[in-house]
């Protein structure tokens, strides 16, 4: 890993560490502890930016670790990734935050993916095989199944499309297959700059030499 690289990676996760706090500071400052703990662990968007601060993390700290690995940083960026994407296009325009809530809205869901892309880039890429796709669609198989008895436990769903009280259960098949081909899609095509990635990498080192 390059200096660069974990500088980068230091940024990140000092970035969504601090997003995490504020935005549970808040929760909790509105819905009590109890409430407010078990609602901020049913976000997407929080999950993933934790994903995100202790991959970074364990990057500078503990680079040899297995979360430091190619394919976990990838699996990381893809779900970065789809939160930005996602939270831009269907969720973004649903509400409107102000003050500290508009800080963290901004870290959590615009600075981060922009910032742990370019740590990603800068980083070493080693040719990710097209197995890769299999571990990025773990995290978005596992939240849905999670979000889902989270919601038949309470009533409670973190986002509408999701909600079978606004939806019918064909609908929310539907969305969760949309989301499953967009997790795919950014999934290939980040595999797919890796492997574009380490050729450049490759070509500079042979001139170099």
């Amino acid at each position: 890993m390059t200096r660069t690289a974990r500088l980068l990676h230091g940024a990140t996760a000092l970035l969504c560490w601090f997003a995490l706090i504020l935005q549970y500071a808040l929760v909790i400052g509105d819905l009590g502890l109890v409430l407010g703990s078990w609602r901020f662990f049913g976000f997407f968007t929080i999950l993933t930016n934790l994903m995100v601060a202790i991959v970074s993390t364990a990057t500078v700290l503990r680079p040899g670790s297995p979360l430091t690995s190619s394919i976990a940083r990838h699996a990381a960026l893809v779900s970065i990734l789809i939160v930005g994407i996602t939270y831009s296009i269907a969720l973004r325009s649903l509400w409107n935050p102000a003050g500290w809530q508009k800080l963290a809205d901004i870290a959590l869901h615009d600075l981060s993916p922009l910032l742990y892309l370019v740590a990603w880039v800068a980083a070493p890429h080693h040719r990710l095989r097209w197995s890769a796709l299999g571990p990025a669609l773990v995290p978005p198989i596992v939240y849905l199944a999670y979000a889902m008895v989270r919601g038949a436990i309470d009533g409670w769903y973190a986002y509408w499309f999701l909600d079978p009280r606004a939806l019918t259960l064909p609908q929310i098949a539907l969305s969760c297959a949309v989301v499953l081909c967009a997790f795919l899609f950014i999934a290939a095509l980040t595999i797919f700059a890796d492997r574009l990635l380490a050729r450049r990498s490759d070509i500079r080192n042979t001139d170099i030499r």
